[in-house]
């Protein structure tokens, strides 16, 4: 067997909203890991593919920039990662009808903050039965290919929580990786046996990972198996468990669970940044939406900073420090 995961973030850039880090792992009973990294677009062809433009009307699951559409579009900006996301986790036995029941499966901690504190419908842009066809074909898909979707995860990391780590760490790349390296330590908790093999995208320019593995995992014996700009891959070995991390250049295009890792953590966060401009606009009802990034965030900030401080809340636990 084989179990194949992959990591990958959202919201790394942004002033405003949280930094979501996604996770997803596949159970290939028949695979011989021997074999390489399988190519799972083609072992579930019947019910996935990259594009979303596919005239089978296949389940689209690739990088989540790719996915995501404009907000001016006519159709809903978010109907290719939802679409992906809800009917990957209708297939692994999750049914969930608002954002709170996604969180719940994905194990998401929602910030105690006020401008979270609230719940969106589930779905936004698909019927529900629409979305039960799509989670069947995937799941017969899987069923004839030998395949299990084991896992789905996202941590978020909100303003607060991110200040206060890259206070401690001097640097918000760490901030990053030190989650990596969470999402890394569930996967091999959970698969001891099973030799995981984990494809994260590449964080940035960085090429070098052993000395964040080594503090990480600090009774793992650690070898470099390469380190060039495109792969930088490593195996670590810790009481007769093994596993591999290969951090990849766009990885997304590349590797599925990383595409999926990708799309959660990017629908994740857009529902969270939901949650903050229902927030604000019930006290401001002309205030346009923000999607976060920086200059549209300074605008926003300055229309909502009566608004916070009538209520007293903190801009430290609404917008990063860097």
């Amino acid at each position: 067997m084989l179990v194949y995961a992959g990591i990958d973030e959202a919201g790394y850039g942004p002033m405003l909203g949280p930094l979501c880090i996604g996770c997803s792992a596949f159970a290939l009973q028949q695979y011989d890991p021997a074999d390489g990294a399988p190519d799972l677009w083609r072992i579930l062809s019947n019910a996935v593919c990259q594009s979303p433009r596919d005239r089978r009307r296949r389940i689209a699951i690739d990088d989540s920039k790719e996915l995501k559409g404009p907000n001016s579009a006519a159709t809903h900006p978010l109907r290719h990662l939802e679409r992906g996301v809800l009917a990957c986790c209708l297939a692994s036995g999750a049914s969930p009808r608002s954002d709170d029941g996604l969180f719940d499966h994905l194990q998401v901690r929602v910030p105690e903050v006020p401008w979270y504190n609230s719940s969106t419908p589930l779905p936004l842009a698909h019927t529900a039965d629409e979305l039960r066809v799509a989670a069947s074909v995937l799941r017969r898909a899987l069923a004839g290919a030998s395949v299990r979707l084991e896992l789905m995860r996202c941590e978020v990391i909100a303003a607060g929580e991110f200040n206060r780590q890259v206070e401690a760490m001097r640097n918000k790349a760490n901030v990053n990786l030190c989650g990596v390296m969470r999402r890394l330590d569930e996967l091999w908790r959970r698969w001891p046996k099973c030799h995981p093999r984990v494809i994260v995208d590449r964080l940035g320019g960085r090429i070098r990972y052993l000395r964040a593995l080594q503090l990480s995992f600090p009774e793992a014996r650690i070898c470099i198996l390469t380190e060039r700009p495109a792969l930088s891959r490593y195996q670590l070995d810790q009481a007769g468990s093994r596993l591999t991390v290969s951090f990849v250049q766009h990885a997304e295009r590349q590797h599925l669970p990383t595409a999926l890792a990708s799309m959660i953590a990017k629908y994740v966060r857009e529902l969270m940044m939901l949650r903050l401009n229902r927030f604000f606009q019930a006290q401001l009802p002309r205030l346009r939406p923000t999607a976060g990034y920086v200059k549209d965030a300074r605008r926003y900030l300055i229309e909502i900073k009566p608004v916070m401080k009538r209520l007293s809340l903190s801009p430290s636990q609404l917008v990063r420090s860097v």
